[in-house]
């Protein structure tokens, strides 16, 4: 095997795994759907994951999502950087998924 072939296969391996690892019924915030991710110690970006697991409901959610991108947006300003708009909308995908009603 070449070793392009060797960095390709190990790279979609750890892919795979970290998707494995997530397990059914998981969902992951992280620096691509998650505005201003960067802008978070690694305590807030916990904080923040766990807030999100325990809403119940599509408007808790947005209410929360709302309160965290305008806090973002806020940080991103002090900070003098561009807060990027997430991927996709978390809420959505979580009452898609089944996670919230």
């Amino acid at each position: 095997m070449k070793p392009k072939q060797i960095a390709l296969i190990a790279a979609l391996s750890t892919t795979a795994l970290s998707a494995v690892a997530a397990g059914p019924g998981r969902f992951a915030w992280n620096k691509d759907y998650t505005p201003g991710w960067t802008l978070m110690t690694p305590e807030e970006r916990s904080e923040w994951a766990n807030k999100m697991r325990e809403v119940k409901t599509y408007e808790e959610c947005k209410a929360l999502q709302e309160e965290h991108h305008k806090a973002m947006e806020e940080r991103a300003k002090e900070k003098g950087v561009k807060l990027m708009p997430p991927r996709q909308n978390g809420c959505d995908v979580m009452k898609a998924r089944g996670f919230i009603k």
